[in-house]
């Protein structure tokens, strides 16, 4: 699935107002890209249907066609082929796994500068730490969501397998709901609000927060990082693509900008984006990821280089790289460069960030 929207929008509370001409852009005059995305449609890219509703890549003469991820597109791979997309949201160890394979993706823009992975159990039954793994039956993603939950546990000396049960969960909470797992990995944006969107059999009521214990693995120290920009070397080597790729990310960064500042209404453009996911859901991962991103301390997009590292690491001890990746995997001047283009227009570190508060839905509807 893809589209294109080339529409004004007048948002009122946000004092803003975007003219589908965009001043003296015009249509003809935009040059064609495209983006795939991580996944189908959901808040997690609220910040690129922000910047495709509202214009803000049209600002930055682009015409942009959003291109929706899946289980069946994997967007590391379409953005490493010549005849691929201009650029790819993906997570950043996959990308490393495909440039140890000879793939020139490069990560041109860091957007979440944390990890939004846990691991979730009942108060009831707890496992508070990776060191409590020992001798229990713990879920995880296979197709390697799982390296966090492994890392965790081999710094605290224990091996899957051997020290614990490693069960491979469906991606949803269905193990741990039926008490299949003793803990089970979730997105904090996601499968966590699942179970808290669910009613508990011995209630009738929603479970609570109080009925969960969670381990955060950027509190763990074993966090690596996800969504990220990503774009070919050889086509950014290409006259003029450098400056292409400086002005997406300046829409990008705009995009998530105003979703920090507009929640509700970066609801709404995903709604309107093809999400299948309930409205009170949407609403709960909007309030999600904008954490993730904000505050960013040195600057929307920049590279934490400490969970950098890490990933990089847990990448190497798992075997799923041969090698580091070269000081080229990632690049810091076209971020810069796009901060040039929005100037003092637009807050790019979220210092006063306040995460915000939402009410959770039954079934997230």
């Amino acid at each position: 699935m893809s589209r294109t929207r080339n529409v004004g929008v007048s948002i009122g509370a946000a004092g803003l107002l975007v003219a589908s001409s965009f001043g003296s852009v015009a249509a003809q005059d935009l040059t064609p890209v495209s983006v795939v995305l991580q996944w189908v449609p959901q808040a997690q890219f609220a910040g690129y249907y922000a910047a495709d509703a509202l214009g803000f890549w049209e600002e930055q003469g682009l015409d942009v066609t959003v291109v929706d991820g899946g289980p069946d597109v994997a967007p590391q791979v379409e953005g490493s082929l010549p005849t691929g997309p201009e650029f790819a949201v993906s997570w950043v160890p996959r990308v490393l796994a495909v440039r140890d394979e000879g793939s020139d993706l490069v990560n041109i823009g860091q957007t979440f500068q944390r990890s939004g992975t846990l691991s979730v159990s009942w108060a009831d039954n707890p496992v508070n730490s990776p060191e409590e793994f020992a001798g229990k039956r713990i879920g995880v993603w296979d197709f390697g969501n799982e390296f966090e939950v492994t890392a965790a546990a081999r710094a605290a000396g224990l091996e899957p397998g051997e020290d614990f049960e490693k069960v491979i969960q469906p991606f949803d909470m269905s193990l741990l709901l039926n008490r299949e797992v003793d803990a089970a990995e979730a997105m904090i944006y996601n499968e966590y609000a699942q179970v808290l969107e669910t009613v508990n059999p011995e209630t009738g009521e929603l479970y609570q927060p109080e009925d969960l214990v969670v381990i955060d693995y950027n509190e763990v120290g074993t966090a690596m990082l996800q969504d990220a920009v990503h774009a070919r070397a050889s086509w950014l080597a290409e006259e003029g693509n450098e400056d292409i790729a400086t002005r997406f990310l300046a829409g990008v960064y705009k995009g998530w900008a105003f979703c920090r500042d507009n929640p509700e209404e970066c609801v709404q453009f995903t709604v309107d984006a093809g999400s299948t996911l309930g409205l009170g859901h949407q609403r709960w991962m909007m309030n999600e990821i904008n954490p993730l991103i904000w505050p960013s301390p040195d600057g929307i997009g920049s590279m934490p280089l400490e969970t950098y590292d890490t990933t990089v690491q847990i990448m190497l001890d798992a075997g799923l790289i041969s090698e580091a990746p070269g000081d080229d995997a990632w690049r810091s001047d076209l971020t810069e460069a796009a901060w040039e283009l929005l100037g003092d227009d637009v807050d790019l570190f979220g210092t006063d960030f306040v995460k915000g508060e939402v009410e959770v839905t039954p079934g997230g509807e």
